[in-house]
């Protein structure tokens, strides 16, 4: 299907609906052929000012999300309005869900052992007929590398979701996706946390209000207080520079 893409502080993204991403995911499977999928939110956007590969892995990929209220509230502000936000975590248990009752087969990667095993077990028992092609925890050491690669396409899986921080994960994808050959790839960060019940997620309200980052930051203030209000501040400057820019 085709669909309209806008840009944001340098940043690609497509602009459709939760039902148009899944519908164009099926596509993707359909075809066989590799794609890679990445969401774009105030933190993303803001590292990949500074990262010129993290900007090139964005763009490049195949399908790009917003995930987050103020980018959708931001591209309303600069004239080119997005549908809606299409959360990872929601997007994840959508293809869950369509894995289940197609037949495609899913690979978990990262996250801690205990946890990547969990989000299969509960999965397993929430989908019966869902097929898993494999799973591992998503630590590794560099010369180890090449041979979780290696274990990933061997397991010819039509879904891989990959839960390591950014920009990890879109380099690791970035580099491999062609190699491994997964009709469609997915960062998905820290949602198989929430999956497994380690992370709670935000009450609906908050999520529509645009406040899960600061549900997030309640539960793990020490470790979110940098990338909340210090690194992320910097998104305020960018879109006041682009909204002077515009016209």
């Amino acid at each position: 299907m085709t669909h309209q893409r806008i840009q944001m502080m340098g940043c690609t993204i497509d602009n459709l609906t939760m039902a148009e991403t899944v519908q164009t995911i099926e596509g993707f499977i359909k075809s066989g052929k590799p794609h890679q999928h990445v969401v774009v939110n105030v933190d993303k956007l803001v590292k990949a000012q500074n990262d010129p590969e993290l900007r090139q892995i964005i763009n490049d990929c195949a399908l790009i999300n917003a995930d987050g209220m103020p980018v959708v509230w931001a591209s309303r502000l600069l004239g080119k309005p997005l549908k809606e936000r299409v959360a990872g975590v929601d997007l994840f248990e959508a293809l869950m869900a369509g894995a289940a009752e197609k037949g495609w087969r899913v690979y978990l990667l990262g996250a801690k052992e205990e946890i990547v095993s969990r989000v299969r077990d509960i999965y397993s028992h929430k989908y019966p007929k869902l097929v898993f092609a494999g799973y591992r925890n998503g630590y590794w050491k560099p010369e180890e590398e090449a041979g979780v690669v290696e274990q990933i396409t061997a397991a010819k899986a039509d879904l891989l979701f990959v839960a390591i921080s950014s920009p990890k994960k879109e380099q690791f994808l970035g580099a491999y996706q062609s190699q491994m050959k997964i009709p469609f790839a997915m960062g998905v960060g820290g949602t198989f946390d929430v999956a497994a019940g380690k992370v709670k997620r935000a009450p609906v309200w908050m999520q529509k209000t645009g406040l899960e980052w600061f549900y997030r930051f309640l539960q793990e203030p020490r470790r979110m207080y940098r990338r909340y209000f210090i690194e992320d501040m910097a998104f305020f400057g960018l879109l006041l520079k682009e909204w002077r820019q515009r016209g």
